[in-house]
């Protein structure tokens, strides 16, 4: 089954949580924005949560439900 891939994301003065190319929210910190996509991909499982930096590298990511690491072979 594909997991839901949700990322929290830089948006000018602020942060937002995408899904699927689509704003899920929009928020004035990182940390609420987090929090946010955490209750989001929670919600919507098999789900990974990405987490970016300011300038939209990847920080850390979250995986709910069937975590598919160790890969298979």
């Amino acid at each position: 089954m594909k997991r839901n891939e949700y990322h929290v994301v830089p948006d000018g003065q602020g942060w937002k949580v995408e899904q699927g190319g689509k704003q899920v929210g929009r928020y004035d910190t990182k940390q609420v924005a987090v929090e946010a996509g955490r209750k989001a991909a929670h919600a919507d499982e098999p789900s990974q949560l990405v987490v970016h930096t300011a300038d939209g590298r990847i920080e850390t990511e979250y995986t709910y439900k069937d975590d598919p690491y160790p890969p298979a072979g």
